[in-house]
């Protein structure tokens, strides 16, 4: 009789093939719903496809060499990084203010801490639709609470004029998004060893020492992921942007997936509009490869 020792082996090697066999299934399904697309982008890319003219034919880097002179693709890129360097730090210090303040016992806590989530169940497109009658010119309350503040009727044409729509967008921004760095702060910063802090305090280490020296290493890894899934969110800001402005005035506030999506959907540029889809890809590969090798989540 051969020793069940022997046969150990075999059998976890059947286990695998059999589990490998029950995964296929799940795994042709998800490559077929996210290669094949990405796969076809690419091939289409290199073709000639328009609202006029469907060339199937190899065109090689023709789409590829526009992009170095389509100034609107690069303002757009360049608006993008506008909004997402000024509107991810913003979440970041008042989603970390809010977590701190939550942080201890308060009376209806939990009443309020779902209260405040509340804005990111909102889907985006309809809180910039929100946000653009909050802040309507004749009947929006925004400009009425800014009046009374002002002590005259306030006229700000915050959707049309240069110098608001920034603010605008970073206002409906911030508002939907804070929430959501707020609860995993919260949670991040809940687990933290309460003695670490408590040894600091006797040590004679102030709130700041305290939070820079043994809170903020302790919740950096939760930190860092938070910042990488809102960066990525950031990056293709789409929703608010266009309920709010359309990427007006003229083109000002026109983000790179507004401008994707007018080439694509309206002008139908389809193959143009794959070969900036594969620009946005390779930047956000390389960014988002370093941010990790930076906050330290690569091992």
């Amino acid at each position: 009789m051969r020793p069940a020792a022997l046969d150990a082996p075999r059998i976890r090697a059947s286990d695998r093939r059999f589990g490998l066999l029950l995964l296929a299934p799940s795994v042709l399904l998800l490559l077929l719903v996210g290669l094949f697309p990405l796969v076809y982008t690419l091939v289409v890319s290199f073709q000639q496809i328009t609202l006029f003219e469907v060339d199937t034919s190899f065109a090689g880097l023709a789409n590829y060499r526009m992009l170095l002179s389509d100034e609107r693709l690069w303002e757009s890129l360049l608006h993008t990084a506008i909004l997402f360097s000024i509107a991810l730090p913003l979440e970041l210090a008042l989603g970390l203010a809010m977590a701190q303040l939550f942080l201890e016992r308060l009376p209806g806590r939990q009443i309020f801490i779902a209260l405040l989530v509340l804005p990111t169940v909102i889907a985006p497109l309809v809180a910039g639709a929100v946000w653009r009658l909050l802040l309507d010119h004749r009947y929006g309350p925004v400009n009425q609470i800014v009046g009374w503040l002002w002590g005259e009727e306030a006229v700000l044409l915050w959707t049309v004029n240069p110098l608001l729509v920034y603010p605008a967008i970073l206002m409906a921004e911030v508002w939907q998004w804070t929430p959501f760095m707020f609860l995993i702060l919260l949670a991040a910063l809940t687990n933290v060893d309460r003695s670490l802090t408590e040894a600091a305090e006797i040590d004679g280490a102030g709130f700041w020492l305290t939070f820079r020296k043994v809170v903020l290493p302790a919740i950096w890894p939760v930190m860092a992921v938070a910042l990488l899934i809102r960066g990525l969110d950031l990056a293709r800001i789409f929703d608010v942007v266009y309920a709010l402005t359309g990427g007006g005035p003229g083109t000002m506030t026109e983000t790179i997936s507004i401008y994707t999506y007018v080439l694509g959907f309206r002008q139908f540029e389809t193959s143009y509009t794959g070969a900036i889809a594969f620009l946005v890809i390779a930047i956000l590969t390389v960014l988002v490869v370093g941010a990790v090798k930076r906050m330290g989540l690569a091992r």
